[in-house]
């Protein structure tokens, strides 16, 4: 998970998810080991990427003005995991998300994105929908929903099309 904050701003965004949910939610380690069941958050002011199982941090170059930048989680994601990725994008301003989901739908993931007309900021969203073919556009409310679902779900090798859209 990419949340854009200000790079010296701390986070509790972690401890908050890991409270409200079954899911154990964290800020990864460098060179952690990614875990079924968990959910990680990028720490301010770190790219987060996926790279042989393992969560890298890196100060690398801002992209879209932001680091961490969601493009840069979904990039590496959909080379290291294909098929198996799902892409969010959900409310936030201007363009970070649309070139990574576009990586994602080119590796064979899938793309789910937060309907404009729900977003708070419907800049992320809706430069998504004008350039990635979504496979589900929908209220917030229906993304959990719909991810576990997902995650119950055969993931369809390389080369083979993805799920239905709905």
């Amino acid at each position: 998970m990419v949340v854009h904050l200000p790079e010296d701003s701390p986070s509790a965004l972690a401890r908050i998810l890991d409270r409200a949910g079954p899911l154990t939610a964290k800020n990864p380690e460098d060179g952690e080991t990614i875990r079924e069941g968990h959910v990680y958050v990028a720490r301010p002011n770190l790219h987060m990427l996926l790279e042989d199982g393992k969560v890298r941090l890196t100060h690398g170059p801002k992209e879209n003005r932001h680091r961490p930048a969601v493009d840069a989680l979904f990039r590496t994601a959909a080379v290291a995991h294909g098929p198996r990725v799902v892409g969010v994008v959900l409310s936030g301003a201007r363009d970070d998300g649309t070139a990574g989901l576009l990586a994602v739908k080119r590796r064979g993931g899938l793309a789910v994105v937060q309907d404009p007309d729900d977003a708070l900021f419907d800049g992320m969203p809706e430069s998504a929908l004008r350039f990635v073919d979504v496979d589900h556009c929908l209220p917030l409310g229906g993304v959990a929903p719909l991810l576990s679902r997902l995650t119950r779900e055969p993931v369809p090798e390389e080369g083979e099309p993805p799920c239905p859209t709905t």
